[in-house]
């Protein structure tokens, strides 16, 4: 019985049981994938435990990321430069090693949603609004994928400077007014910021800069379509929700541990969907 989790303060809104869950049934995989709730003053000692509590190991979420990138014993170099974990796994050595998979979980979305062509549109080029844990993520992985430029903008320039470090010669920080002329250069436009989701004012952003072959991404999922993405499918704009992300993060882990590859497929994000709209 291989046992995994998802751990974080609170956890019950998490969905990631219900995918692990959906493709532990789907393989025939005898396991488990528990919700685990540990506050941040008990996560050093609950990651100390986890061999002797049986564990292969899991996902971190809000809010021990950043505390796991610090706890574990080896980071892959993804997760050395995006600065958080979220997750955990074993090697070969018995060190609990920490990964970041938000990076090519975005990346295979939008493949899939776009096709893998994607890169060729807009000379391969990115606006990424907002400068956050998220938004570094995503920014790596855009680089990762081979980007010419991946322009990043913030209310708060200092933060969107702090990201250029990730590759001075691709990235460039622009300011808020400065919009307009960046998305007139770019074929994909990211929304990394919480403007839109359930309970956040929308994100007011005029698209008419963009051009017409680009693409609008969101990884708010909650709603599924956000102010931004209705806007921009009026437009004619192509958009990739924030629901994919979510799912395709979540197959590197599961391949670790239960060393099964599984897959993204209309049956599972049925599942979500209607877990969400329930």
């Amino acid at each position: 019985m291989i046992r995994a989790f998802v751990v974080g303060h609170p956890i019950a809104h998490s969905r990631s049981p219900l995918i692990h869950g959906h493709w532990l049934a789907e393989h025939g995989i005898e396991g488990t994938y528990e919700r685990v709730d540990v506050a941040p003053e008990a996560f050093p000692g609950f990651l100390a435990e986890l061999r002797r509590n049986g564990f292969a190991g899991g996902n971190v979420t809000i809010p021990h990321k950043e505390a796991a990138f610090g706890l574990v014993e080896s980071l892959t170099p993804r997760a050395e430069k995006i600065g958080a974990v979220n997750t955990l796994f074993f090697d070969g050595a018995e060190r609990l090693c920490g990964d970041n998979t938000d990076a090519p979980g975005f990346i295979a979305h939008l493949d899939q949603s776009l096709g893998l062509d994607w890169t060729e549109r807009g000379a391969g080029t990115a606006l990424v609004l907002g400068a956050g844990g998220a938004a570094r993520a995503i920014v790596v992985g855009l680089l990762e994928r081979g980007l010419s430029r991946v322009w990043v903008a913030n209310r708060t320039p200092a933060r969107a400077e702090a990201l250029v470090a990730l590759d001075p010669a691709r990235v460039e920080a622009v300011t808020w007014l400065d919009l307009p002329a960046a998305m007139a250069r770019t074929g994909l436009l990211v929304n990394t910021t919480s403007l839109g989701m359930v309970g956040h004012p929308p994100l007011d952003l005029d698209l008419f800069d963009l051009a017409d072959d680009a693409a609008v991404a969101d990884i708010v999922y909650a709603p599924l379509e956000t102010p931004l993405l209705a806007a921009a499918r009026a437009c004619g704009l192509r958009t990739v929700d924030g629901l994919g992300m979510l799912l395709h993060q979540a197959v590197p882990g599961f391949a670790r541990w239960f060393r099964v590859t599984p897959r993204v497929t209309p049956e599972l994000r049925a599942r979500i969907v209607a877990d969400l709209t329930a």
